[in-house]
Order: structure tokens, then sequence, then C-alpha cells
């Protein structure tokens, strides 16, 4: 059974293990230390006084996780966000992460923001299809901006339109 739902403080400790094995294991983050349970309950207090998190569950286990924050904080941003999704290992290509990133673009555009950007480390190919798949378009790609495991790293800019004013 799955289920999409807010996060919540308990939630910190599994948030922080699938967060982990992305900045250990890959360049999908340019993060390069572990983070804590206590960082992440900072980071998840923070992003929701604004903005949502949602939390994917199946079966009771937290298997993944997706928010959206500002884009950039400059006042004329103010209508567009960047929206993250991390699942666990394993979990990937079950369709649940389009359900997860589905109903947080909803979310987003309920709320009544206009741009959503994904900001995604190359190469990736499963992360570009995917947002592709739920209409991102790609707007470009910025070169050696990222340096993680002795190599620089390129960054795409990814962008889907929720509403036309």
């Amino acid at each position: 059974m799955i289920q999409i739902r807010t996060v919540q403080p308990d939630d910190v400790v599994e948030i922080a293990a699938i967060y982990n094995t992305y900045i250990v294991d890959s360049i999908i983050t340019f993060e390069t230390e572990k983070v804590t349970a206590t960082d992440i309950l900072q980071r998840i207090q923070k992003v929701t006084q604004l903005y949502d998190w949602l939390v994917l569950i199946e079966n009771g286990m937290l298997v993944g996780y997706a928010y959206y924050t500002s884009f950039r904080e400059r006042k004329a941003y103010e209508h567009t966000v960047e929206s993250t999704i991390y699942l666990k290992s394993g979990s990937s290509g079950k369709g649940m992460g389009s359900d997860l990133y589905t109903a947080l673009l909803e979310r987003i555009k309920n709320k009544g923001f206009r741009e959503v950007m994904g900001v995604i480390a190359l190469p990736n190919p499963e992360s570009t299809r995917f947002h592709e798949k739920l209409g991102f378009k790609n707007m470009g790609v910025l070169k050696n901006v990222g340096f993680k495991f002795d190599t620089y790293l390129d960054v795409a800019f990814y962008q889907k339109t929720l509403r036309i004013d």
C-alpha cells in the first residue's frame, strides 16, 4: 500500500538515511558531508514555513521524499520554486516517484506558483528522463560548476510551467 503525506518530525531519521546514501555514493547532490537527523529536522522546519515537504510510505516504510523551496531569494523570483525528490535505493522504476512528484507539483500549483525548476547534476539520465516524462523542459546546462569525487560536474536546469497568467 502506498501513502503520500506531509512530512512529520518522526520521519527525520529515515530521510537522513536516504539522503546520506546519495551524499556518499553519488553526484546527485553536491553535498559532501553526511547529514544528521537534527540537520534534516532544521531543514524541514525552514522549508515548511512557506512550502511543502511530502513523504512516500510503502507498506509502512518511508521510501522517499520530495519538497520545494524558493528558486532564488530576490523578489522577482517569488513565483518560481525549485523542487527536489529522493527515493530509497531500490524504489525507482515502480511509478512511486512519479506519484510523489505529481502530488508535490499539485501542491505547488495550488499555492499559486507559476514555474518549477529542477536542478539536475549530470550525468543523470534517470533524472532527466523522469523530469521530461513529467513535462519539464531542458533549459540549459551550466558546465563544470560542481566538484565532487575529484571531478568537475555539470548541472542541467529543467523547467515546468504550472500556470499561464
